[in-house]
């Protein structure tokens, strides 16, 4: 065939391309899927990566991430969203706002209903059970999809630990041992501050009822009912808030502010010992200028049966509806659900991001490739989510209107450290104003 033979060729087949297109025979475009998320920086980059590997991995469906603020901040835009008939399709939902979003009935399409609906293979056998009854029903049926879950752990500087003459591959295992660490620290000033912590609530109640089998409220917790009361006035409770108490008073311990106000005081060097999230890791990772290692929170000795397995934080995906939403629609979410579920993305967001791999085949992925063999302290929080069976005080906890609970609990916490009132009255008053919320909850989720 001549060149010019060849040319001429070329412009047939590019016009009968471009009369087909005229006509609708092109490429149908791809269905448009809205994913608002609450994640910024590092893991907010991160995500992106995850959404442009589905959009780029197939050709029928495209996720369009929107970054909406705070956790707090994107459940109102959600839900003023869906009032107004037009919600994304997919929301990222921090887990104390489960029950809120359980609640909301129409408003969600619940897991188990999307891939049963649209066919997708679904096994929710597969994801650990710690994560998995977090966001099920009593009776198993997962009810939002899993993403970002971290659980509370305890970060150290090796370096600080080796100026105060304390052995830096061994951090304290219980709440006495780590007292007596934090004087150690401060007698050879290792460190501007020896001990710290950020998410107060969720580490230092939430997670500190779990670990030692106390309940944080009645109805398992709030699983069973929405009349469920709380409980966090319990002489364990009491107990370890005296305990922070103390160690303020004794220069120990530095309030580090409310939810993740605190994370800054453990990678910069300041405090020695900070109790934080597992998702810390990109922190400590980037900015950490000392030999840093991970061990489990701490516990009281006497646990019956020793330490229960933590608690998740973090967040899930849901599933908003609205008026003229589509089966393609839904089948389009049901497929990124199961991109982000397979054990290679699951894994790679795992190992970039310090969050705990959601699913057991994401653990062996992660296993496969070295990566604990490399990060030995990657494994930690794993071991301590799944360390023992989930009981009915360690499953999670599922109140309504829990945002505003945990910031009354912040203040009466606050105002003991502060001196103002005794660790009991504290979490006396918490639990009277908090059962004031739950009661409001109730009577708006039986409407």
């Amino acid at each position: 065939m001549t060149a010019m033979r060849a040319t001429r060729m070329g412009l047939v087949v590019a016009a009968v391309v471009l009369a087909l297109s005229a006509l609708g025979w092109a490429q149908p475009a791809r269905v448009q899927i809205e994913f608002w998320h609450a994640l910024r920086g590092p893991l907010g980059e991160a995500l992106e990566s995850i959404v442009s590997g589905f959009n780029n991995a197939q050709t029928r469906y495209r996720v369009s991430a929107t970054f909406k603020g705070s956790y707090p901040e994107t459940m109102v835009a959600a839900i003023a969203a869906f009032r107004a008939g037009n919600a994304p399709h997919v929301v990222q939902m921090f887990e104390v706002g489960t029950a809120t979003m359980m609640a909301a009935r129409g408003a969600i399409k619940p897991v188990h209903e999307l891939m049963r609906e649209t066919g997708t293979p679904f096994d929710p056998s597969v994801y650990l059970p710690a994560v998995r009854g977090y966001y099920s029903t009593p009776d198993g049926r997962m009810v939002s999809m899993p993403f970002n879950s971290s659980t509370p752990v305890l970060w150290y500087n090796k370096d600080a630990f080796r100026r105060a003459g304390l052995n830096p591959d061994q951090p304290p295992r219980t709440w006495v041992e780590l007292v007596q660490f934090a004087r150690r620290i401060r007698a050879a000033n290792a460190a501007p501050c020896a001990f710290s912590t950020a998410w107060p609530t969720w580490i230092h109640l939430e997670n500190f009822g779990a670990i030692h089998d106390v309940p944080f409220a009645t109805k398992a917790n709030g699983f069973e009912g929405t009349d469920s009361q709380l409980l966090v006035n319990a002489p364990p409770y009491v107990r370890h808030l005296e305990t922070l108490v103390q160690m303020q008073r004794d220069g120990l311990f530095k309030y580090g502010g409310r939810d993740a106000a605190g994370d800054a005081l453990g990678p910069s060097g300041e405090c020695a010992m900070l109790t934080a999230s597992s998702a810390l890791f990109a922190r400590y990772e980037r900015e950490a200028k000392f030999e840093w290692g991970v061990g489990f929170l701490p516990y009281y000795e006497g646990v019956r049966g020793g330490p229960k397995n933590s608690i998740i934080g973090g967040a899930s995906l849901w599933v908003m509806t609205a008026p003229r939403r589509t089966p393609e629609e839904y089948k389009a979410v049901a497929e990124f659900f199961r991109y982000i579920g397979s054990p290679e993305v699951s894994a790679k967001w795992h190992m970039d991001t310090g969050y705990i791999p959601i699913t057991f085949t994401a653990v062996q992925r992660a296993r496969a490739l070295g990566y604990y063999r490399r990060n030995p302290w990657a494994e930690i929080p794993i071991q301590q989510l799944t360390r023992t069976r989930p009981t009915v005080n360690s499953k999670g906890i599922r109140l309504g209107n829990m945002v505003e609970i945990r910031t009354i609990l912040y203040e009466e916490m606050e105002r003991a450290l502060q001196g103002q009132q005794s660790a009991k009255a504290a979490l006396d008053a918490a639990v009277r104003r908090g059962n004031e919320v739950l009661r409001q909850f109730q009577r708006t989720a039986g409407q």
